[in-house]
């Protein structure tokens, strides 16, 4: 059977991401990242899944240390952080419409792309 040219485009899609290197950068914690890691799980996407531990007094050595450094700089010095092959992005929001972008989940239509954001906003 032939397949359809939508499914050979999330075909090559899927094989596209395959080799592109996904890192989501987060606290230890479910928090402004949670969506995020569902997204890339139901668009079956590969991540690594970066988490900065939290210690006693919610301190979080690593990421003063990243954040010292420059590293999250683009982010103003926050997290989440996904980084991908052609960048950097922060702000859980932008990082949740790239993935469900890049995954094939942001509808086919104005009004179904549409509908998704009012889910997305009512979850904020």
């Amino acid at each position: 059977p032939r397949q359809s040219s939508s499914d050979m485009s999330m075909s090559l899609l899927l094989l596209a991401l395959a080799s592109s290197s996904l890192t989501l950068k987060y606290f230890d914690a479910r928090g402004a990242a949670e969506v995020t890691r569902v997204l890339l799980a139901v668009g079956g996407l590969e991540f690594k899944d970066h988490r900065y531990a939290i210690g006693p007094g919610f301190e979080a050595p690593e990421f003063k240390a990243e954040k010292e450094g420059g590293a999250l700089a683009l982010n103003l010095n926050r997290a989440p952080l996904l980084i991908t092959d052609q960048g950097a992005i922060g702000q859980s929001k932008a990082i949740e419409r790239y993935v469900a972008d890049v995954a094939g989940l942001l509808g086919k239509s104005a009004i179904e792309r549409a509908q998704i954001d009012m889910v997305a906003e009512h979850i904020r």
